[in-house]
């Protein structure tokens, strides 16, 4: 049996619809020296007759297994994987051509221990796609190093789009969160670990995100959620940069009451949040060249903020409470 260099994890819930995108992406790569494991974990709507179509395509493996949410099934695709590489994605990313030729092209250069990539939104995505895409990856709002060309920090994997060694999962034991925060969390053991971990800025994934705000919402709310677990178990992880989306949301709340208190003040804060506002669509309008995703980015960064901030709250609210 030939080893594979690379063995791609895709953990799947209910997504066969997206995960037939990923797939066929997949079947489009410059490099191919992979495997692929689909790991179903609990779905009700399962895609095993869609990986059975691929199996003439790709070196692809289903597994199903009973839920328990998107770490424990990484952890388990990672045992069943025979690389030496094992790379994780979201379902509901799209891979550009030359993902694993740039990877292959950076490892040549670089010894690296795990590596992530940034990412973005695809022309063929809808509009509103494309404005989360670009909340979820720019520095004006909570996208920190999704997007970045440079890193300003410690460089923070997350998974979806996210590789580490065979050798690094043996270190660290994988995943230890279920769900919420899972990367951040493994990312942070990696650095205490002294692992070597890297940007790959053209390893990049379009990410379609949520398909309504509501959905979006729900979703940003579990990521602000994950920050406060990460920070129950690594102390000093939640920063002051964290409270920002919660004071965001605050601000919308309390400047009705500063109206009636001063005046002056509350047109300030006003003023503030839709300069703020406005600086997020022109830039996304830069980066997109779109006019309808750039006004469509507000209601996205106002949802991104909410979303994560009340999230947050609620969950330094219940460890106060608990």
């Amino acid at each position: 049996m030939t080893v594979p260099k690379y063995s791609v994890i895709i953990p799947v819930y209910n997504r066969p619809q997206e995960l037939g995108e990923l797939l066929e992406s997949l079947c489009q790569q410059t490099f191919t020296d992979f495997e692929v494991i689909v790991v179903e974990d609990g779905s009700t709507i399962r895609s095993q007759s869609l990986v059975e179509n691929y199996s003439h395509k790709l070196a692809i493996h289903y597994f199903f297994k009973a839920n328990s949410g998107p770490g424990p099934s990484r952890n388990f695709g990672f045992e069943k994987a025979l690389g030496d590489y094992l790379v994780i994605f979201d379902s509901d990313c799209i891979l550009p051509a030359h993902y694993f030729e740039s990877v292959e092209n950076f490892m040549k250069t670089n010894s690296l221990d795990a590596w992530g990539g940034p990412d973005r939104g695809h022309d063929n995505f809808t509009n509103l796609q494309r404005a989360m895409a670009y909340t979820m990856s720019s520095f004006l709002t909570t996208g920190g190093i999704r997007g970045a060309k440079k890193i300003f920090g410690t460089y923070q994997p997350r998974s979806f789009n996210m590789g580490i060694s065979k050798e690094t999962f043996k270190k660290t034991g994988g995943f230890h969160f279920d769900r919420f925060a899972e990367d951040i969390e493994l990312s942070i053991r990696m650095k205490k670990l002294r692992l070597k971990v890297s940007l790959i800025h053209d390893a990049f994934v379009f990410h379609k995100r949520r398909a309504t705000l509501g959905q979006f919402f729900q979703q940003v709310s579990n990521f602000g959620k994950g920050r406060v677990l990460v920070g129950t178990k690594h102390i000093g992880e939640v920063k002051l940069v964290h409270w920002f989306p919660f004071l965001f949301s605050a601000s919308w709340l309390i400047t009705p009451i500063l109206f009636l208190i001063k005046f002056e003040l509350g047109l300030i804060i006003l003023s503030g949040n839709f300069i703020y506002l406005l600086l997020i669509s022109f830039d996304c309008l830069l980066k997109t060249r779109s006019i309808m995703v750039s006004l469509l980015s507000i209601p996205a960064a106002i949802v991104q903020l909410l979303g994560y901030g009340l999230g947050f709250f609620s969950q330094k609210l219940k460890f106060l409470w608990s």
